[in-house]
């Protein structure tokens, strides 16, 4: 199927996103990336080696630029001051790389997030010339302003971040979906494979995840399970389900023709 994600003029072949934070080394995040089949993957710039520090073990060379797109993200940022400094310094390390994620949070407990901040930001950024991925409230206003600034994709939070608690209000999703035009890419809350076949049946354009790979027991095999729900959904919402019907049972084979008992 020529069923391709594009943001910011890129394509790609996979809707599943995946983090890279959290796996116990390197080659573990690898194997994860690999058995997911993401093309897209999310680094904490404030918590990842990417060069800064010679002596320690580099990203890049587990996760090669040349196999996979960057997404660098501003976790632990609180202030959109904060947040722009942070990409800045991707792009530097990163060698003027502008795909970027944009997330300033609320608070360290819910790590909820703070949209007048994340606007602020987004200003910014966009006028600097970065492409702005951008987490997000499930709020359809914010969602639409923050396209209306300029940004290549709206991330709506399903869930808490590292909640696993999986899509609390879909009304909400479908919402901004049919107000925004760009990509709509669930991020945070989901636990597991069917809280993203659930995201991809909704319509979303895509699902970003860390944790809910990273913290399984098996977080390779967990990969695996999250591409194919992802592939599944995106399937059942292409195919369009049938109609739900209360009290309206019909039989699913056709009554026609049916061959009479015969009575003795």
């Amino acid at each position: 199927m020529n069923d391709t994600l594009t943001i910011a003029g890129k394509r790609y072949s996979s809707r599943l996103l995946v983090g890279t934070g959290k796996y116990k080394d390197f080659t573990e995040t690898r194997a994860a990336l690999d058995a997911s089949g993401a093309e897209i993957v999310t680094v904490a710039i404030r918590r990842t080696n990417l060069g800064q520090n010679a002596n320690e073990p580099n990203l890049l060379d587990a996760v090669p630029p040349s196999k996979f797109t960057y997404l660098p993200n501003t976790a632990g940022c609180y202030t959109a001051d904060d947040a722009v400094r942070t990409l800045r310094l991707a792009r530097e390390l990163l060698d003027g790389h502008s795909l970027v994620k944009l997330e300033v949070l609320g608070d360290p407990q819910s790590l909820y997030p703070n949209v007048i901040e994340t606007i602020a930001a987004a200003k910014t950024l966009v006028a600097d010339g970065f492409q702005v991925m951008v987490y997000t409230s499930d709020d359809p206003i914010v969602a639409k302003q923050l396209e209306d600034i300029g940004c290549a994709a709206i991330m709506p939070l399903a869930s808490l971040i590292g909640s696993g608690m999986g899509i609390l209000n879909p009304w909400n999703l479908q919402l901004i979906m049919e107000r925004v035009q760009v990509p709509v890419i669930v991020d945070a809350g989901v636990g597991t494979a069917s809280d993203a076949a659930i995201a991809m049946e909704l319509g979303c354009d895509g699902v970003l995840m860390n944790t809910a790979i990273a913290a399984a027991k098996d977080p390779v095999l967990m990969a695996s399970a999250m591409k194919k729900g992802v592939e599944a959904g995106r399937e059942a919402y292409l195919a369009g389900r049938m109609p739900k019907k209360l009290y309206s049972a019909s039989p699913s084979s056709p009554t026609a023709g049916i061959i009479a008992s015969a009575r003795s």
